[in-house]
């Protein structure tokens, strides 16, 4: 019988079982064909004509179940489709990827991993939508012609540039290259360059790559501009009509030093055991209008976007930092959440409305930590008419942090690194970003107001935009079990879930141990990133039944939207219903499309913590840079099979020490203790032992930093310790030596930890908004 496909599936058709390699052998002539039948099977099966089964048996292929997602490409070409319905991610080997790219969505056949447990391997049979038409990356001309390499190591292909196509791009150039032709069977992508960004060690050029690679609108058009600019700079007096006057209260605004948009100030009155606090927010939604210009270009952006030496607006500045702003000593229209609490922090009852104030002092977190927490006495001299205020408002927050805690709110307070840029946009400095008493003070009064907005509108039965945060993957949750067991620590669950307050006894208990920070990072990391939605679904993180974004509108679409919700239901007459009369259409149309507004929004806010957080690894590498060969101290921050990886204290840089550097002995990876321990010193490397090390090699195309070690100080009284075996023993040894590995430790931003910039309000804008600027995301 001729060995063809034809055959091969008249044969599989003929038996009503499974067929050996070893018989098809049989049947097409013995050993002098088995490679080639074996080259033919393994193609038929790549296209899905037959099915390779355990223990070299082959079937033929019967009706498929596919499912449609997004491909997420990892740099050594395998990918993992995230499916459209849900459910557990599929693991795509590299031959199977069928010309697919980072972010395209795709149809997939899936089953049952062939390594065992419950993962699902699969292949990409068809390419719905690409999701890639530009690409960021450098011109290069070759003997065989001109090509562009993709900055973005995820889209593994090498674009090839005709010489129409090349415009005025010179060899070394960074450009934006379209695609014309995608790569399909042997044959490479093509495309043209549209754009010459420039030299890439030119720092401007750095950043203009980014805004490009992660398609970030970054210039508003004329027609926004025209209707920004149509827009008084001052308050009028047909303006403050409805509002309740706020004018003569002292209010405060507290930010960060390089902050020019503030959206939020706050005033506090004692009314016997009592606080009453009032939260006044920039009400941007009375400048602007559903559907206009403005709107339709900040719901394109979704949030603003902040690098260490920029922000990205999503508000022309003469609304962020003009009739917006809530600068001190001008009217400015707010919506106002007054709230009554008890010493407890029990919220007893809130009120809104729209209101006009005239800021008292614009106040810096610097500032009112001299006054509540060093009690500088310059300092509480010259702001005397506030420090009274102040510290009521000191003990407030903590009754209100004390209060969190008591329910189970989580509070990662990871140190986070703040970049110092120079004048020529150089990296200089990279910094612990400050987070003190008075940057909780803020943030504790933002999560309380966005809270109670979300309590109210629930209450009154409307259609809401939420911001929730589900129960932690189960998955991941159980790997986290058994890594914080390693360390002497437990906590329970039931039916694959955890009660929020168990993990933060386990944070409290970590507090101050050496693993302090890597259990801390790894809880983040089984943490599901919090979105919008419109069903509430509850905030895990801050224990929250009932939780919204309100509080920054100036720099998130999200909030302008629950602002337009919360004006008009507070316009509905009492007794008038939802179907009628001029206010119930109002919040007809401030409701319209929650759930697209939802999706949309989640993924731009998203995309930006994507670029920002590019950025600063950018700045990282290039501080780094210029100090190769340097020794620094740090600590071990993960183990894995192919060496350790090191965050250097206070510069929070993390890099490799690769496990063919550790030249002393032939290391074994221990999984269940995160160790490597040496199979003749029986030396261990394990996660939060001190380490020295030399910057050996800077890579920053890849974002990586090799590491070589120099000094080795094994962590103490770390818990558990006396219970886990002393020389591991007890568990399987695998020798690594020889085969080279290369990889980097996952890092994720889950809810409750800040973005690199600081933090602001628990709702998500913050810190320095601005140059070195900072936001934490809840």
């Amino acid at each position: 019988m001729n060995l063809t496909k034809k055959h091969i599936l008249e044969l599989l058709k003929r038996r009503d079982d499974s067929t050996h390699f070893a018989f098809l052998l049989r049947e097409f002539g013995g050993r002098h064909v088995k490679r080639e039948l074996k080259n033919l099977l393994d193609d038929m099966a790549g296209e899905g004509e037959i099915v390779r089964l355990k223990g070299n048996s082959y079937l033929l292929s019967g009706p498929v179940k596919t499912l449609r997602g997004r491909i997420s490409v990892h740099r050594d070409g395998y990918g993992f489709v995230i499916p459209e319905s849900g459910g557990e991610d599929i693991f795509i080997p590299s031959k199977y990827m069928k010309g697919a790219l980072h972010g395209d969505l795709v149809e997939t056949t899936f089953g049952r991993s062939r390594m065992g447990g419950d993962k699902l391997d699969g292949r990409v049979v068809a390419i719905v939508e690409r999701a890639t038409s530009r690409i960021v990356g450098r011109y290069e001309e070759t003997r065989r012609g001109a090509i562009v390499i993709p900055e973005d190591q995820r889209l593994n292909l090498v674009v090839e540039i005709p010489v129409k196509g090349r415009g005025q791009a010179e060899d070394g150039h960074q450009v934006v290259a379209e695609l014309v032709s995608y790569p399909i069977g042997g044959r490479p992508a093509e495309g043209r360059v549209v754009e010459v960004l420039g030299w890439p060690d030119d720092p401007e050029v750095e950043v203009q790559s980014v805004i490009r690679r992660f398609d970030l609108p970054h210039i508003f058009s004329k027609e926004v501009l025209a209707e920004a600019e149509g827009i008084a700079e001052t308050v009028s007096h047909d303006d403050l009509k409805g509002r309740v006057d706020l004018r003569k209260m002292p209010t405060v605004t507290i930010d960060g030093e390089t902050a020019r948009d503030f959206d939020d100030a706050v005033s506090l009155k004692c009314e016997g055991d009592n606080f009453r606090l009032w939260v006044s927010i920039a009400d941007v939604s009375h400048y602007v209008k559903k559907d206009s210009p403005l709107d339709r270009e900040a719901y394109l952006r979704g949030t603003s976007v902040y690098f260490p030496d920029r922000c990205i607006p999503m508000l022309p500045e003469r609304l962020s930092n003009g009739i917006c702003s809530l600068n001190p000593e001008v009217e400015r229209l707010t919506m106002t959440a007054e709230i009554l609490f008890d010493r407890s922090g029990t919220m007893l009852d809130s009120s809104f409305y729209p209101s006009v104030i005239k800021s008292t002092a614009r106040l810096t977190y610097t500032i009112v930590k001299q006054i509540i927490v060093d009690a500088d006495p310059e300092t509480v001299g010259k702001y005397r008419s506030l420090t009274g205020m102040l510290m009521e408002m000191k003990e407030l927050a903590l009754c209100l942090q004390g209060m969190r805690k008591k329910r189970g709110s989580i509070d990662f307070d990871l140190p986070e690194p703040e970049i110092i840029i120079g004048l020529t946009g150089q990296t200089e400095g990279i910094i612990r970003a400050e987070r003190n008493l008075a940057h909780q003070l803020i943030e504790e009064f933002m999560l309380a107001a966005n809270e109670a907005v979300a309590r109210f509108v629930t209450s009154r039965n409307v259609p809401f935009l939420y911001r929730v945060h589900e129960n932690p993957d189960p998955a991941k949750l159980h790997t986290f079990q058994e890594f914080v067991y390693g360390f002497g620590y437990e906590f329970g669950m039931v039916d694959d879930k955890v009660n929020p307050l168990e993990l933060q006894k386990l944070l409290a208990q970590a507090d101050g141990r050496p693993e302090e920070r890597m259990v801390n990072y790894a809880l983040l990391r089984c943490m599901k990133q919090a979105r919008y939605a419109a069903e509430n679904a509850g905030h895990f993180g801050l224990a929250s039944a009932c939780y919204c974004h309100f509080t920054s509108p100036i720099r998130r679409y999200p909030d302008l939207v629950v602002h337009r919700i919360l004006r008009a239901l507070l316009a509905l007459p009492e007794g008038e219903n939802q179907q009628g009369g001029r206010a119930a259409k109002q919040l007809a149309i401030a409701t319209e499309r929650l759930c697209e507004v939802a999706e949309h929004t989640s993924k731009r806010e998203r995309t930006a913590m994507e670029a920002e957080r590019d950025v600063v690894e950018m700045k990282k590498m290039q501080y780094m840079q210029k100090h190769l060969g340097e020794e620094f101290n740090g600590y071990i921050a993960g183990v894995t099979g192919f060496g350790f990886f090191v965050e250097l204290d206070e510069l929070f840089v993390e890099g490799l020490v690769h496990i063919s550097t550790l030249a002393d002995d032939l290391y074994s990876y221990v999984e269940k203790q995160h160790s490597l321990i040496g199979q003749h010193s029986r030396r261990v490397f394990r996660i939060g032992d001190q380490a020295r090390v030399k910057v050996a090699s800077v890579s920053p195309a890849t974002r990586r930093i090799e590491f070589v070690l120099a000094e080795h100080t094994p962590a103490t009284n770390q818990p558990g310790a006396a219970a886990r075996p002393s020389g591991a023993e007890e568990y399987p040894r695998i020798p690594l030596r020889g085969k080279r590995l290369t990889g980097i430790k996952p890092r994720s931003e889950k809810e409750g930890k800040g973005n690199s910039r600081g933090a602001k309000d628990g709702g998500g804008s913050g810190g320095n908004k601005g140059k070195g600027g900072g936001r934490k995301r809840r």
